[in-house]
């Protein structure tokens, strides 16, 4: 099911940097993130209440633009 919140995601294994783009298009990097949180986003129902959730608070994030 699409995201009203998120527009695309993707993962930077190396790093463990988390890319967020918001349907707004503001673009954010959460850092530090592991791979399992993000393994379990993947199969979240619903994106954006497991990045309320599980990500924002839990991990520094950059605004990208």
């Amino acid at each position: 099911m699409p995201s009203s919140v998120i527009a695309t995601y993707r993962y930077h294994h190396e790093s463990g940097s988390l890319y967020i783009t918001y349907v707004s298009g503001a673009v954010y990097v959460y850092k530090n993130v592991p791979l399992k949180i993000y393994q379990a986003m993947k199969k979240a129902i619903s994106k954006g209440t497991f990045l309320n959730t599980k990500i924002k608070g839990h991990f520094a994030y950059e605004k990208l633009n």
